[in-house]
């Protein structure tokens, strides 16, 4: 592991992990760690070394030509970044890497032994899955966690789910099991636009980080992006009448499904985000 010569002063830091892979329908868990590293131009502090973590006849090198003009690999490592967002009294690290293939328990033992020692109490892992959800209608977001603080806070219970899991779940545990309080969040993609990026999903994932911390994230370009994606959508359903009519069908499912208070209480967690951008805008 390659680390910088000592982690500088944190302010009450929390972390956010996304994974490349079976955790990242259309990139948009990734997408939502990348949106942040950007917006808050952070730094990094740490790059994990890949040998032990991953295959790399899966995860392969990539050559290209550096600056210099001398060829370079760039290997598929980890990289773990540190923010300070201009909002708030808090500290981030965000965690960027494709989901190991080896030794998971000692990846995330590594990570953890990382989060500790710069002082991290909260993590919120990010995951994206395929699902049958319209595109004409918000991207749903649903998480879990076992902390009870967060419980409370992010309006999630435990997960009852059983069968295969990903890195992420396992991270979540082994944090549990350390002392840090952990959530897990999941943006469903519409699965007949699986294709990456899906700006939409990527969004509904700030904002449900946005609700999780209480203060107003960056959007950037993601709100046109956004736009653009939905446009797009429009597009080829007006191309193709049978994927029109199966759109209209999931509309159908979701509209009869979905609870009026369900409704109400997306307006209002939509509303307060409304707020807390509004108040940053006028610092």
């Amino acid at each position: 592991m390659t680390v910088e010569p000592s982690i500088p002063h944190l302010r009450d830091p929390w972390m956010v992990a996304a994974f490349e892979g079976w955790n990242d329908a259309a990139d948009a868990a990734s997408g939502t760690v990348d949106h942040l590293i950007e917006e808050w131009d952070a730094e990094l502090l740490i790059e994990l070394d890949p040998e032990d973590y991953y295959d790399f006849q899966v995860h392969r090198p990539q050559v290209h030509n550096g600056d210099d003009g001398d060829r370079m690999i760039t290997w598929p490592a980890p990289m773990i970044y540190h923010a300070r967002p201009r909002r708030g009294d808090r500290d981030v690290l965000l965690l960027r890497a494709p989901e190991p293939n080896f030794r998971w328990k000692a990846f995330c033992s590594t990570v953890l032994g990382v989060a500790k020692l710069a002082g991290v109490t909260e993590l919120i892992t990010l995951g994206a899955l395929l699902a049958d959800s319209p595109h004409t209608r918000p991207v749903p977001v649903s998480g879990s966690t076992t902390d009870p603080v967060l419980m409370q806070r992010m309006s999630l219970m435990p997960s009852t789910y059983s069968g295969p899991v990903g890195i992420t779940s396992v991270l979540n545990e082994m944090a549990s099991q350390e002392g840090i309080a952990s959530a897990s969040l999941w943006a469903a993609v519409p699965h007949y636009l699986a294709e990456p990026p899906c700006p939409k999903a990527t969004l509904a994932l700030l904002g449900a980080i946005e609700d999780a911390m209480g203060l107003p994230l960056p959007q950037g370009v993601l709100v046109e992006m956004t736009d653009a994606w939905q446009r797009g959508a429009e597009d080829l359903t007006s191309r193709d009448e049978e994927i029109a009519e199966y759109v209209e069908a999931l509309e159908n499912e979701r509209d009869t499904s979905e609870l009026p208070e369900a409704s109400g209480d997306a307006i209002a967690r939509e509303f307060e985000r409304y707020l807390r951008r509004r108040s940053d805008d006028t610092d």
